[in-house]
Formats: structure tokens, C-alpha cells, sequence
């Protein structure tokens, strides 16, 4: 469904991205894992065109692009296909739960209103947010602006969430109601590809766990495979350094 090969991206001097391949399938669960800096929300951004890759290709169904040279029509078609759960929320601060869900199906996809506000209940009913339509986000915890974050990805009905670190920027106390929101998408077969620092959400929801470092995938696998049997000397350190030590957990 989703492909990605060779992609590059430097900002100034500093290469970020160094030849970076990437393959998803529908229904896949895709987990990224890496120190700060190693490319991860760069990848992410590129694969939605909110940063122009420098070079590479990338295929999305059946739309094949070339980073050098993509069309804007091209942009337009994949972006309808793929949404984006950012991790500091990026709501709109005077429009209601409801009504930041329905921006998007209403300008960007030209649905009409009533439709619009229909599938924007649904979505936040999804989320546990049925009782909060009217509610600014001033107004909701660190954990419920993400969801309606999430409903807004879910309402555009895409082929792929790309989510970048969704709960970094919460309170501990909130992130599980966050992961447990993204465990039920994920049991309902959306595609996902999830850059985060949660272990356990990888070990328990991923099909295949990605680990990035230096702007290259050091190594890939199954969960089982990333967190019990890792291959490579940079993965091992980095899992030394992030896992509990109940490593058996993993197991």
C-alpha cells in the first residue's frame, strides 16, 4: 500500500534522512523506535509533504511519485489518502471538539455540513468523547485534545495514520488513555505507522517494529524479534537504555 524507497532530506548542512526504505501493507501496525534526533518525525513529515524529501520515490497504491519532482496533484491525492496525529495536538483554540474534527471534511474534502458533522460524532463517540462535541479545547486535559486529535484523523477515513509521538507531550497519568484509544483503531484493521517511546504499546500492537538511528533503519522486525532477539550492537544499547529492567515482560 505504502512505499518508500531511498529517501533523503537535509536541512542546511545537516542530513537527517540518509537513504531511508520503508514498505507497509494494509492493516499493518508499523512502529518506529530511536534516540531523539535520528529521523523519525522527519520521515513522517515527508511521507505527508509537510517537509519536501530531496530525493527519493515513494509509491502510495497507485500513485508513484519521485521527491525531486512531485506534483502538486500528486501531494493532493496522497495527502487525501494519508492522515496525521501531531504530538503537541494542533487544534484549533476557537472551535469546539466537534467543530475542529469537521474543519477538514468540510474545506478540504468539500462534504457537506450536515454529513460532515454527522461523521465527526461518530468519530469522537470512537474516542470517548461523546459528551464533549461542544467543548473548546481549553477547556479538555492534555489526553482529550489528542483524541479528538485522533477522531480528526479517523473522521478523513484514510488509508494510513501516520502518528508522531501522540503522547510525549502528556502527563504520565494520561497517556494510557491515549494508547488505549490507539489499541482499539488498531483492532479495527486501520493501517497505522506510529513513531513513539512506548515500548509496551510496540510490543503489544505492532506487526513490525522499525528501529531508526543516524537517519537509516539500523534494524527491523517482529516485536519478538526487535525486543528479545535484536541483531544489531546500536539496537541493543538503545533498547538497554529505554526498556525496564523486567525485560522478561518482553518475552
Amino acid at each position: 500500500m505504502l512505499e518508500i524507497k531511498n529517501i533523503h532530506k537535509s536541512f542546511g548542512d545537516n542530513e537527517i534522512l540518509k537513504g531511508v526504505d520503508l514498505a507497509i501493507d494494509k492493516g499493518d501496525v508499523v512502529v518506529i523506535l530511536g534516540p531523539s534526533g535520528s529521523g523519525k518525525t522527519t520521515l513522517l513529515r515527508c511521507i505527508n509533504f509537510l517537509e519536501k524529501a530531496d530525493q527519493g520515490h515513494a509509491t502510495f497504491g497507485d500513485i508513484q511519485v519521485d521527491f525531486q519532482n512531485v506534483k502538486k496533484k500528486d501531494v493532493h491525492s496522497i495527502r487525501q489518502r494519508v492522515a496525521f496525529v501531531f504530538q503537541n495536538y494542533n487544534l484549533f483554540t476557537n472551535k469546539t471538539a466537534l467543530e475542529n474534527v469537521t474543519e477538514g471534511l468540510i474545506i478540504g474534502r468539500k462534504i457537506p455540513k450536515t454529513e460532515a458533522i454527522e461523521i465527526g460524532k461518530k468519530a469522537l463517540d470512537k474516542v470517548g468523547l461523546s459528551e464533549k462535541y461542544d467543548a473548546y479545547p481549553s477547556q479538555l486535559s492534555g489526553g482529550q485534545q489528542q483524541r479528538v486529535g485522533i477522531a480528526r484523523a479517523v473522521a478523513l477515513n484514510p488509508d494510513i495514520i501516520l502518528f508522531d509521538e501522540p503522547t510525549s507531550a502528556l502527563d504520565p497519568e494520561l497517556v494510557g488513555e491515549v494508547l488505549q484509544v490507539m489499541k482499539n483503531i488498531a483492532a479495527e484493521g486501520t493501517t497505522m505507522l506510529v513513531v513513539t517511546h512506548e515500548m509496551g504499546f510496540a510490543k503489544d500492537v505492532a506487526n513490525r517494529v522499525i528501529f531508526m538511528d543516524g537517519g537509516v533503519v539500523v534494524e527491523e522486525g517482529s516485536p519478538h524479534d526487535i525486543f528479545v532477539n535484536p541483531k544489531e550492537e546500536r539496537t541493543k544499547k538503545f533498547l538497554k537504555r529505554v526498556l525496564p529492567e523486567d525485560y522478561t515482560y518482553y518475552i
